[in-house]
């Protein structure tokens, strides 16, 4: 039984002294680890204007680039309108046309009593009502114009589909989306470090980006967002203090990353200790 105790006692020991030893390690190393996820930035895509999907042009996984046109509503009803505009817009022209002559022949003609100033006032008055018509006309065309543009739905930025929600014959409102897609450009880390380490970081300060992908590349970036505001530890944040510790989110904007950098994928992040304070210039 005594044995039993004395080794207990030396296990204890060197339990406790190989935690020091490690604590005191990762204390005093000129290397701060930080564990995040490549972060995912969504958009979803949507119309303008109420309508029938016509056309869907790509499916998940497909990698799109900006200004590329993603789906379009069915532009019948909205072709309609252009010409029902575009007619009015004519018609109305061609009224203050006449309007123009008709007040020009009085005015000739009012000097010598061919017709009364109240003719004038009439045919000047007509004249300006047509004005008014043709340019709320003209602005109904340019609103026409515009919603027959807003039946097509571009990508806003290079990025990757990553659910296709809608189908076409779909009848969607304005605002719905038909896709979500996953931007790709800038990328950036989404890390998060302990409150005692947050005085060893700063804004610009260089990083070094891995992920668990066997002599994978090494990314550079530097930090460009320190969260103001503790939170506590997400769970998808793999860490080696209690899940219950309060952290503070930063983010590190990766330079040159490549197509092997995906989103979402977890990432290790090296940050140098030394200078804590951020360089100044002169």
């Amino acid at each position: 039984m005594r044995y039993r105790i004395i080794l207990l006692f030396f296990a204890v020991l060197a339990v406790a002294g190989t935690g020091c030893y490690i604590f005191n390690t990762q204390r005093n190393s000129s290397t701060l680890a930080l564990y995040g996820n490549v972060d995912v930035r969504q958009v979803d895509i949507g119309f303008r204007v109420q309508g029938r999907v016509d056309k869907l042009f790509f499916e998940e996984g497909d990698l799109v680039t900006k200004g590329t046109i993603l789906a379009t509503l069915d532009k019948t009803p909205y072709d309609s309108k252009v010409q029902e505009a575009a007619a009015k817009v004519k018609s109305t022209k061609a009224q203050l046309e006449l309007a123009e002559i008709l007040l020009k022949r009085r005015l000739e003609v009012v000097d010598s009593g061919g017709v009364s100033q109240e003719s004038v006032d009439q045919a000047r008055t007509n004249r300006d009502s047509l004005k008014a018509i043709l340019k709320e006309n003209r602005a109904a065309l340019v609103v026409a114009l515009d919603d027959l543009s807003y039946t097509e739905a571009f990508a806003p930025t290079d990025c990757i589909v990553l659910t296709r929600i809608r189908e076409p014959g779909t009848v969607v409102q304005p605002s719905d989306p038909v896709y979500t897609l996953s931007v790709i450009s800038p990328v950036w880390v989404r890390a998060f470090v302990d409150e005692p380490q947050l005085g060893e970081i700063y804004y610009g300060m260089q990083a070094e980006v891995t992920t668990d992908t066997p002599q994978g590349k090494t990314y550079t970036g530097q930090i460009g967002f320190i969260s103001p505001v503790a939170e506590f530890t997400p769970k998808t944040v793999q860490t080696t203090q209690l899940r219950t510790d309060l952290v503070y989110r930063l983010r590190i904007y990766v330079d040159n990353p490549d197509k092997y950098l995906k989103q979402g994928m977890p990432v290790t992040v090296k940050l140098h200790r030394g200078n804590t304070h951020e360089p100044t210039t002169g």
